[in-house]
């Protein structure tokens, strides 16, 4: 490992966009860890300054759920006084539950190109389709990048539920032989249709007014791929 910080550093650190360093809150060993950590921040701030470092705190789900919190922000104050002068982003994590969806859907939203006016025309979209919810998704992996919101919703989970029916029902498709494009779900109380919107994303919009038809929809998301498309490729 010391190859990485000595000879190797420069073709390794040089032009990082994003660091993502996972520690085990089992570790017995934290202060080596931290030397390890320490001695990447240290590379990233001589080959890369301006790099996202993001830390996951990893297997949260075996500490006491009545210690949880408060051994989250002791670690979260360790791991923030040794990478200073740099900012980071710190995530407790499990794979038992839906942080770790939401860490990783945070990582993709501060990597995504021009958010801000991704945002802004996400919120133009919804209220022209009338649409109760927009949600823009990664295609490889459906993690969400954005959402626009004109219904709440009680369930704070749903994305993630949502992303592992979708990654699922692509992965039955693969064994199949097809390849999954898009897909419309109804009921009495909603609508839900999931379609491409452009190279690298997939779109949901949810409606819950009967009176729009699906061909509407359909249509709105159509007209909508060139401009969304563009976004994506601006640097």
């Amino acid at each position: 490992m010391e190859n990485y910080f000595t000879s190797q550093r420069e073709q390794i650190f040089s032009g990082v966009e994003v660091l993502i360093y996972v520690f085990d809150i089992e570790s017995v060993e934290f202060d080596e860890d931290l030397q390890h950590y320490r001695s990447c921040i240290d590379a990233l701030q001589a080959c890369s300054s301006n790099a996202h470092v993001f830390c996951l705190v990893h297997k949260m789900d075996l500490v006491p759920e009545h210690l949880r919190e408060q051994t989250f922000k002791q670690r979260e104050r360790d791991l923030r006084q040794v990478s200073l002068p740099m900012v980071i982003t710190c995530f407790a994590t499990s794979i038992w539950d839906e942080t770790l969806y939401k860490a990783w859907s945070c990582i993709a939203y501060s990597l995504t190109p021009n958010v801000k006016v991704l945002e802004q025309s996400l919120n133009r979209f919804c209220n022209i389709c009338e649409a109760d919810e927009v949600v823009v998704f990664e295609r490889a992996t459906f993690l969400v990048i954005s959402h626009s919101t004109r219904v709440e919703h009680s369930d704070q989970h749903r994305f993630e539920k949502i992303s592992n029916i979708i990654k699922q029902f692509k992965l039955c498709c693969s064994k199949s032989a097809a390849q999954f494009q898009s897909m419309e779900l109804r009921n009495s109380n909603f609508a839900a249709f999931i379609d491409y919107l452009s190279s690298n994303t997939y779109v949901m919009v949810v409606m819950s007014d009967p009176s729009i038809t699906s061909a509407t929809t359909a249509m709105n998301i159509g007209a909508a791929r060139a401009h969304f498309e563009n976004l994506f490729l601006a640097e």
